[in-house]
């Protein structure tokens, strides 16, 4: 295997209620739910399924971000509860309307800063979805989660399907949290993660990639900034760790959440060739990216296949319809990437910055 292919792995308003007709049973965040409107209505993609809330025009040429500047409230609420909202034959087509929609609701968007994937600038602050080979799936994982921030909100706009595949397989952390065996997660928030980068070793991003800029002195005061422990190895390598939550809970349901990435920068999670050509070409503390428990011991792999496991369960597949715009809330909702066939196009917005603590 050379070095070219292996950069490749994966390390990856109030609305008015009297205009509404509700019908819900049983718990809120677990609410079937129907909403019929003059404007809009709200469904779920299968009688079983919860996730993702469906939300339709119920006339010709509704201007979806007038929409949703009106009924910031609804919106919000319906996310907390099932986690992921799709809009659904709106006739949003570009990344200009995109923006428009998110501006409406979140205001400004968020620039995609410390990078841990490969995407390019298309429009604005909208970018396009990691871009892995299409051969590759992206294990599902929470925005950012291996950092101290992330954005609170996603927002996918399907501007092509794949001829096969592609979909963007969906799971409720709250559910993931709830499924993960209780001595692994003791283990686990007892320890706390962290998350150990090297850059400029030719695989994987550089770190001007990644902290998009050029400048040591920025990097630093950004590393500063984010608590993120940082060493110059030369005048292009840098080694990079950040201790990191392991579980959080919800600002607005207040709910446990099972919010990191160990599953997806952990070593042992790399497909075997790539593993064993890494661990024969580098030392361990060289490695692209790797995670440990915050004292610096290692994690046992056997617990991050129980992880996967708890993700696996609660995954939830949609097929994607071009026009479709994808919102989830990033804390309550993990997302991936299955392998695909023939072109593909999705964009992606991000919005509302957690508060760092």
């Amino acid at each position: 295997m050379t070095r070219r292919c292996s950069r490749h792995f994966i390390f990856q308003s109030q609305i008015s209620m009297q205009n509404l007709e509700v019908e819900q049973t049983g718990p809120a965040q677990l609410t079937p739910q129907v909403v019929r409107s003059a404007e809009v209505a709200t469904d779920f993609l299968t009688p079983a399924s919860r996730m993702p809330l469906v939300v339709r025009p119920c006339r010709a040429n509704i201007d979806l971000a007038g929409w949703a500047t009106d009924n910031r409230a609804f919106i919000a609420d319906r996310l907390s509860r099932a986690g992921a909202i799709l809009f659904r034959n709106f006739g949003i087509n570009n990344p200009e309307q995109l923006e428009s929609l998110i501006e409406a609701v979140s205001g400004k968007l968020l620039d995609y800063s410390y990078r841990s994937t490969p995407r390019t600038l298309v429009s604005g602050h909208v970018y396009t979805s990691t871009e892995y080979p299409a051969h590759q799936s992206i294990p599902l994982h929470n925005e950012n989660a291996y950092s101290l921030s992330w954005p609170m909100k996603l927002w996918f706009l399907s501007q092509q399907v794949a001829a096969d595949g592609g979909e963007t397989p969906l799971a409720d952390s709250r559910k993931v949290y709830q499924r993960i065996p209780a001595d692994i997660k003791a283990c686990f928030e007892e320890k706390g993660l962290m998350y150990v980068r090297n850059y400029g070793t030719g695989l994987d991003l550089s770190w001007q990639d990644v902290f998009q800029t050029n400048n040591h002195t920025d990097v630093e005061v950004f590393c500063r900034a984010s608590q993120i422990e940082f060493e110059w190895l030369g005048e292009d390598q840098l080694r990079t760790r950040q201790c990191c939550q392991v579980s959080e809970e919800h600002p607005v349901t207040g709910e446990k959440v099972w919010f990191n990435q160990a599953h997806l920068f952990h070593i042992s999670r790399l497909p075997q060739e790539v593993r064993e050509w890494l661990l024969s070409n580098y030392a361990t503390d060289e490695l692209p990216r790797n995670v440990y428990f915050a004292d610096g011991s290692e994690i046992d792999s056997a617990m991050l296949d129980e992880i996967a496991r708890a993700y696996e369960q609660e995954t939830v597949i949609f097929a994607w319809r071009a026009g479709d715009v994808l919102l989830l809330d990033n804390m309550l909702t993990a997302h991936g990437r299955l392998p695909f066939k023939g072109e593909r196009k999705i964009v992606v917005g991000m919005s509302e910055a957690n508060a760092v603590r």
